[in-house]
């Protein structure tokens, strides 16, 4: 499946995963489990037109992470990395 229309950077999503990680993540990095793509989270598609956000990779547009929020809760998927690095505090 390929996607080509109506994305933002990964920084668009900054807001919705600090409050859920509580720091920055735009400079956390990942690899694509599709492609095998390393990326830092600011590379990828984002989606945030529906009812949640969406990261696409960049490489394949496999689907990265999906974040949706209701008023009591937030649901994080990010099956679709092998890992997510998230640099240390200094």
């Amino acid at each position: 499946m390929t996607v080509t229309q109506g994305f933002l950077d990964g920084n668009a999503a900054a807001g919705d995963l600090e409050s859920l990680f509580g720091t920055d993540m735009t400079m956390a990095s990942g690899q694509c489990q599709g492609c095998g793509r390393r990326m830092m989270l600011a590379e990828a598609h984002a989606y945030l037109g529906g009812p949640g956000t969406v990261l696409r990779c960049p490489g394949c547009e496999d689907v990265l992470l999906r974040m949706v929020r209701s008023p009591q809760h937030m649901w994080f998927d990010a099956s679709g990395l092998n890992y997510l690095r998230v640099p240390a505090s200094a």
